[in-house]
């Protein structure tokens, strides 16, 4: 399983998960998570249509970077599916959560996502999926 976001990092972590899936003739599973925003969203007054809104267009830039991480996989020749998983509380959990339920064997991540904390060396989705994972994480720089 790779875990993408669009930035960078989360390219490289496609790159890498391809190139281990075409080696071992393993499927690849490729997953976005869309963040329930913080309850400050609510508490700024924000409306729902505007809620529905952020989650309609979230939920399709998702799709974007699990089809362009698909697009690699099916010109490697790599059998890949997609997932969108939409109002998570966190990332971490939804992550993990998904990786236990398809018996997922290892999950690929990048090192840092899109977070606003730049300077940490490895970025808070990613130590948290070490840390919480039922299986082997590798995480690319």
């Amino acid at each position: 399983m790779v875990a993408v976001d669009g930035s960078d990092y989360s390219r490289k972590a496609v790159d890498v998960a391809v190139e281990l899936c075409k080696r071992l003739g393993s499927e690849l599973v490729v997953v976005h998570v869309v963040q329930q925003p913080p309850y400050l969203f609510a508490a700024a007054g924000i409306s729902p249509a505007a809620m529905q809104q952020y989650f309609k267009d979230a939920k399709e830039e998702g799709w974007r970077y699990v089809n362009e991480a698909l697009g690699k996989a099916s010109d490697a020749g790599v059998n890949a599916r997609g997932e969108v998983i939409e109002r998570a509380p966190s990332v971490v959990e939804a992550l993990t959560n998904y990786a236990l339920s398809e018996k997922v064997d290892l999950i690929v991540t990048g090192t840092r996502g899109l977070g606003s904390f730049r300077k940490l060396l490895l970025g808070s989705v990613a130590s948290g999926v070490v840390s919480h994972a039922h299986c082997p994480v590798l995480v690319v720089k």
